[in-house]
C-alpha cells in the first residue's frame, strides 16, 4: 500500500471499523481485524498476521493497538501506524469519555447492566473463534505442541506472567529452530559433497 493521502484515509476508515463494531477490545478485536486486513483487502498473509499477533503480544499495551500501529506502520509507515491506531483508538475514546461524563447517571440502570451481561459472552465466544482459527493455521509439531500445553498448564495452574510465558517461548522457539535449520544446512551440505565426490 502507497503512502497516499486516499490510501491512508481508506486504512483509518478500516481500523475506525474495527474499534468501532468490536466490544471488548484486544482479542475481541482479533476476527474482525482478520477479516478486514486478511481476507477482504488482502493486504497481508494469514501466516504474517499470526505472527504479528505474537510480536505484539510481547510488548507492552493494549493488544488492538499493538497490532493497529504493527500494521499501519507495515502498509504505510509511519503515517499508516499513526492513523491505524488512532482509527482503532477513537471509537472507545469517544464512547468512555461519554459514560465517564455520565457514569453517576446510569451507573446502577438496570438496562445498562443487562446489556453488558449480555455482550460478555458474546466476547468470550469472539475470543475463542479466534483462538481456534489461528490454531487451524499452524503447521503444529511435537514441539509446538508440548509448547501449548505448557503454556495452558502454566497460565491455569501456576498463574505465571503471559508476557514472561511469550518471552520463554520466544527463546526457546530460536534456539530448537535456529539448531534444527543448521543440522539440514550441515546434511545438505555433505549431500551435496557425496554428490560432487561422485561424479
Amino acid at each position: 500500500m502507497k503512502k497516499s493521502l486516499k490510501n491512508l484515509v481508506k486504512l483509518f476508515f478500516v481500523f475506525l471499523k474495527i474499534g468501532l463494531f468490536t466490544f471488548g477490545g484486544g482479542f475481541a478485536m482479533i476476527p474482525l481485524m482478520e477479516k478486514e486486513i486478511v481476507r477482504k483487502h488482502g493486504w497481508i498473509e494469514k501466516e504474517k498476521f499470526i505472527d504479528a499477533i505474537s510480536i505484539t503480544q510481547s510488548v507492552p499495551g493494549a493488544v488492538a493497538i499493538n497490532l493497529a500501529t504493527f500494521f499501519g506502520y507495515n502498509l504505510a509507515g509511519i503515517p499508516g501506524a499513526i492513523v491505524a491506531a488512532t482509527g482503532t483508538a477513537l471509537p472507545s475514546f469517544v464512547i468512555v469519555l461519554i459514560i465517564a461524563m455520565g457514569f453517576s447517571k446510569f451507573n446502577n440502570n438496570q438496562v445498562v447492566k443487562n446489556m453488558f451481561k449480555g455482550i460478555r459472552p458474546a466476547v468470550v465466544g469472539l475470543i475463542i473463534y479466534a483462538g481456534l482459527d489461528l490454531a487451524r493455521h499452524i503447521d503444529w509439531s511435537k514441539f509446538l505442541l508440548c509448547t501449548f500445553l505448557m503454556t495452558v498448564v502454566a497460565i491455569i495452574i501456576f498463574n505465571i506472567n503471559p508476557v514472561s510465558l511469550i518471552l520463554t517461548a520466544i527463546v526457546t522457539g530460536l534456539l530448537v529452530y535456529q539448531r534444527n535449520t543448521g543440522r539440514d544446512d550441515q546434511e545438505e551440505a555433505e549431500a551435496t559433497s557425496f554428490k560432487i565426490q561422485e561424479s
